[in-house]
């Protein structure tokens, strides 16, 4: 990759993880689902005016809609409201890969490589030490939440892996748009409209501000680089510098929230980001073979 190109990926990957601080700061203003769905507003309402209308059947973009908009980013959100530090929840939502390699081996009858099946290993074991030292002081269920919402994840890449959307950015900004009305639903049933007016009417920059870089930096921008990166190169070139964004995101909670940082959840970390990356590593075919095409060759579009 050209140097200005590796510098776009390491940008990327530095703005997804600092979109957890993000989330964390912006839920001391709004309840987890009312914000997920001002997000996502924030996101489709200017876009939608520049993309066209959606180049995949409709049920594609409602299926994506529900399970990545609504199902992950609403469990994520809660999760995170619940408790879940922004850098762990950066680590932890890479679970997904498990998730979409089992849903494409049941699904998509995709057999794993051998080395995925000891990568998912490696990064599991990693998964189970924070799971167990996150749970000894913190409630355990806003960490399942947040691997709840890395399950929605792995569901939403093999729906958009049967969409196969040839534009991308006009997929997810159409995905976004229709997450809305549904996360404002939940909102008002299990949140209150009192709660969400009460967060509008104390409406602060902080909280708009927060709105404003997941829904443009974190998801417009974010995407329409990486989706440059990944037209330019293949995307196994691309796809590992994903692998810097629980880096980004739990180097960014210490400095910016205070995090704790133990050696035993760095070492976890460790291990999940050396499994994770045992899942890109790419099958060597032979000339006269084409490679297929795997979900896990390019990460969900929207983080």
């Amino acid at each position: 990759m050209k140097p200005r190109h590796v510098a776009i990926a390491v940008l990327v990957a530095t703005i997804w993880g600092v979109n957890f601080v993000v989330i964390k700061v912006g839920l001391r203003d709004f309840p987890p689902l009312f914000f997920t769905g001002l997000r996502f507003l924030a996101a489709a309402v200017p876009a939608l005016w520049f993309v066209g209308r959606p180049k995949v059947a409709w049920k594609w973009v409602v299926a994506v809609a529900l399970a990545l908009g609504v199902a992950k980013f609403g469990l994520l959100f809660v999760g995170m409201a619940a408790g879940m530090p922004a850098g762990l929840s950066s680590l932890v939502l890479q679970s997904q890969v498990f998730f979409t390699v089992l849903f494409a081996a049941v699904l998509l009858r995709e057999r794993p490589r051998p080395v995925q099946l000891i990568g998912m290993g490696v990064a599991a074991a990693g998964i189970v030490v924070i799971a167990f030292d996150y749970g000894v002081s913190s409630p355990l269920s806003a960490f399942l939440l947040v691997v709840l919402g890395a399950v929605a994840w792995g569901l939403a890449n093999v729906a958009t892996r049967y969409a196969r959307p040839p534009d991308p950015l006009n997929f997810i900004v159409w995905v976004s748009a229709v997450a809305v009305l549904p996360l404002f639903a939940l909102s008002l049933v299990f949140e209150g409209p009192a709660a969400d007016l009460a967060a509008l009417r104390g409406l602060t920059w902080t909280g708009v501000g927060s709105i404003l870089f997941i829904a443009w930096v974190s998801t417009l921008l974010g995407f329409g680089l990486w989706n440059l990166l990944l037209r330019t190169y293949e995307a196994s070139a691309v796809v590992p510098f994903a692998l810097l964004v629980p880096v980004a995101g739990m180097l960014s909670g210490w400095l910016l929230l205070d995090e704790t940082v133990t050696p035993i959840r760095l070492g976890a970390a460790a291990l999940v980001i050396v499994g994770m990356a045992a899942t890109t590593v790419k099958r060597r075919e032979r000339p006269d073979q084409v490679p297929p095409t795997s979900v896990i060759d390019a990460p969900a579009a929207v983080r």
